[in-house]
């Protein structure tokens, strides 16, 4: 007779009470008894169907595990007691010989878990109230924390909010013992995106946090000063609750959300609660961890981990600032827990600001030419609208067996379209959205370019199609363009005038071709075209993009750089966190190593050649920099004049004899690369192989970014760099030298805005503004000047060569 297992292995590492009873029990004896012993020494005493245990009965293990409960054709299923001779046991719903309803696990540390199971593991809604007295109460999936829940730590720390495999993950809110708050998002445990940390003395901070630490621009309300309005605060530092900010986890806060509804804990299965169970690991989180959700805010912080894989942080004094002068505000900006800028602010002047730029938003936006198309349509149907058309088209095509593309695929009739009813039809489903008609332009090209960038068409339409929705964000430019990007931060979707869609669709086939011969371009990449047709005839276009800024770092700064200078600069007032910089706000340079720069000017050489070959004008370099935070913060040196005679370090770090830069990092460091030690899955804005660096050796490199890991560097992609800024004289103790600022910084770029055409309305806007403003100042010049001044402008002023 095959007996049944031990259900739970109480001496394991990881608290791992994984389950594993027989589904079945085998009687060799075919006689109708009460009580039955079997050779092996196991015994049962109870009821019998046939040969088979049924009804009610008890099974002892000669190892002296016990089941008392309900059987049903030799499985336990219903309800019944199981103990296990480390004093563990289990009293609920056992369905087909697994713990499967509702049931209290008692394990032998004295971890109490009462809640729901799913094939022995823990999942739905449940409490556990642990050995060391912490207790979780909320949802659970798979064994881990998953969904919303509350957590308890034993010294009182206590956090609220939504969990993701079994970390802090969403919105939440954390409570300390000694009277501080957080609210706000959190990214695998860590504080990251939009928050407010409120002291136990009454001071606030408004700002953003990177992997638990205040990274960005943010406003400090001492203690006792009027308490901030939400709303007023997040316009001051340049986002609202109606626009994303950086980061996708948490788009919008609001204070009062906070509090976990506690459902009651005989739901059913049926209702589909997704609860992360503790079968597959503890789920315990160490008091320490509590603490390390930002005991103290107000001084610098640092990270690390402990033995449990959660995290922790160390820092200075607990208490924010107090101030006489109730009526003073600070605006400071972080860089990665360091403080490098700061500036006192009137509350009245701050609420003057805030007002503008509400006034000023709200104009803008009656401006924009692309809004002005959905009176009467709300952005949210487009949103739907969009995500069932690319759904329907992607799901159409991929069955089709993989082919190269032909001249056809590029044809007018190269079209899929399709109605889609509110009501559905034949073809369509059902929908909230309102009718609309939907035209997909060459299909089986877009779908061969999804390959060249290695994106599988599940993940394709689940980051686009997925629950999680798209989130609209606001124009960068003056298009007046709407924007949307997905949930996991992969892409960008645009909407496109119809002379940019006919430009698109006619350089189509070029710029497949180049796509395939240049696996590193820089150019953007493009996955879809579509069109819909709201009632009334009205025709919205849109196009699918990689997203260049999708990484886990922040980006701190973000360019757009032509090469031109006039009205090539933003107005003060208007300059923000997420702002798009134009030329002439650019006040850094960037060295990087010598390889990486040939690299980089071949590429940028070729992909200007194409877009001389057709016509392009109007594009741009997007630049976004993640900088390390400076250590000293005002770290001034004197400029690299290079001598001959120098020599490189022996870390490979320094200059050569030949004057060449080799990568100076102080904070990033740059390895040979490893495959198996970096992430190698293609993204959206990720393709081609490593890049080489000079300073070691040619070889093939990963970079380590202190507190987020190894990186794979390639061209556009985790580029690192040393960006000199160059202070202003009266800035300076000395008069003789220059002085800099320097900072390491990781660069992200690509070429974007492609689709203009250098045609006849382009050619009489150059003669009128040659004459009134000169033609090498404005950005409308013939394609090959605007190349050429383009690649100029990158080599000399932005990535200068050394001397």
């Amino acid at each position: 007779m095959t007996r049944l297992k031990t259900l739970f292995d109480e001496e394991s590492k990881a608290n791992d009470e994984q389950l594993g009873p027989s589904s079945c029990i085998n009687v060799e004896s075919v006689e109708r008894l009460n009580e039955k012993a079997f050779p092996n020494g196991d015994l049962y005493v109870g009821d019998f169907k046939e040969i088979l245990p049924h009804g009610k009965g008890k099974y002892t293990w000669s190892d002296g595990t016990v089941y008392d409960g309900d059987w049903e054709a030799g499985k336990m299923a219903g309800k019944g007691l199981l103990i296990w001779p480390s004093g563990a046991k289990y009293n609920g719903d056992i369905s087909g010989g697994y713990l499967h309803g509702f049931g209290a696990f008692t394990a032998s540390d004295g971890s109490i878990y009462e809640g729901h199971w799913r094939m022995n593991i823990r999942h739905g809604y449940g409490k556990k109230k642990y050995s060391n007295s912490d207790i979780y109460e909320g949802e659970w999936k798979e064994g881990e924390h998953e969904g919303k829940g509350i957590y308890f730590w034993n010294n009182g720390n206590k956090y609220t909010g939504n969990w993701k495999r079994g970390k802090m993950h969403g919105r939440g809110v954390m409570e300390w013992i000694n009277g501080d708050h957080y609210n706000g998002c959190w990214f695998n445990g860590f504080r990251h995106g939009n928050g407010i940390y409120q002291y136990a003395d009454g001071g606030y901070y408004f700002g953003t946090w990177t992997r638990g630490l205040k990274d960005g621009k943010g406003l400090f309300y001492p203690a006792g000063s009027k308490r901030p309005s939400l709303k007023k605060c997040c316009t001051s530092l340049g986002y609202d609750d109606d626009h994303k900010t950086a980061l996708p986890q948490c788009s919008s806060l609001h204070l009062e959300e906070h509090i976990v509804k506690k459902p009651s804990i005989k739901r059913s299965l049926s209702e589909k609660i997704s609860v992360s169970g503790v079968l597959k690991g503890s789920g315990r989180m160490s008091s320490k961890t509590a603490e390390s959700s930002g005991l103290s805010d107000s001084g610098r912080e640092f990270v690390h981990h402990n033995s449990s894989g959660t995290f922790s942080f160390d820092s200075d004094a607990g208490q924010s600032e107090l101030q006489e002068n109730t009526a003073v505000i600070y605006e400071r900006e972080y860089m990665q827990g360091v403080m490098i800028k700061e500036r006192i602010r009137d509350y009245n002047e701050l609420s003057k600001k805030a007002e503008k730029k509400t006034k000023f938003h709200a104009k803008e936006t009656q401006k924009s030419s692309c809004v002005g198309i959905f009176k009467g349509h709300n952005s949210y149907h487009l949103m739907l609208n969009l995500q069932l058309g690319i759904r329907y088209t992607v799901g159409k095509i991929t069955p089709v067996p993989k082919r190269e593309v032909r001249a056809a695929d590029f044809g007018d009739r190269a079209r899929i379209t399709m109605f889609f009813p509110k009501k559905g039809s034949q073809f369509t489903p059902p929908h909230k959205s309102i009718d609309f008609y939907w035209k997909d332009y060459c299909p089986m090209v877009f779908r061969h370019l999804r390959e060249l960038f290695k994106l599988d068409a599940a993940e394709y339409m689940m980051s686009i199609c997925g629950d999680d929705g798209l989130t609209e964000i606001s124009s960068p430019g003056k298009s007046g363009s709407l924007f949307y990007l997905s949930h996991d931060d992969k892409f960008v979707i645009k909407t496109l005038k119809k002379s940019e869609l006919k430009v698109l669709l006619k350089m189509l086939p070029k710029y497949h071709n180049h796509v395939k011969e240049h696996e590193n371009t820089l150019i953007t990449k493009f996955f879809g075209l579509h069109r819909i047709t709201l009632p009334g005839r009205r025709k919205v276009r849109f196009v699918v993009m990689g997203n260049m800024f999708c990484t886990e770092l922040r980006i701190h700064r973000r360019y757009d750089l032509k090469g031109s200078t006039h009205g090539r600069i933003t107005d003060k007032d208007k300059i923000h966190e997420n702002t798009t910089l134009k030329d002439l706000d650019l006040s850094y340079e960037f060295h990087m190593d010598k390889s990486l720069r040939e690299f980089l000017f071949d590429q940028i050489a070729d992909d200007c050649a194409f877009l001389k070959s057709q016509q392009i004008i109007d594009y741009s370099l997007l630049l976004g920099l993640h900088f390390r935070a400076p250590e000293p913060l005002d770290g001034l040196v004197e400029p690299p004049n290079i001598s001959p005679n120098m020599q490189s370090s022996p870390a490979g770090q320094g200059l050569t004899a030949d004057g060449e830069v080799l990568f100076p990092s102080k904070g990033f460091v740059l390895l040979a690369h490893e495959p198996s030690s970096v992430n190698t899955d293609p993204g959206p804005h990720i393709r081609g192989r490593a890049l080489r660096a000079f300073s070691l050796g040619n070889q093939e490199v990963d970079i380590m970014v202190p507190g987020t890991g190894r990186l794979r560097v390639q061209l556009g992609v985790n580029m690192p760099a040393r960006a000199n800024h160059k202070l202003p004289q009266d800035e300076s103790d000395s008069a003789e030298v220059e002085l800099f600022e320097v900072y390491d910084v990781i660069l992200y770029m690509g070429i974007i805005d492609i689709l203009q055409e250098y045609n006849a309305k382009k050619k009489a806007e150059h003669a009128y503004k040659s004459v009134k403003f000169g033609p090498t100042t404005i950005s409308v010049v013939e394609p090959e000047l605007y190349a050429n001044r383009f690649t100029n402008f990158l080599k000399q002023k932005v990535f200068p060569g050394q001397p």
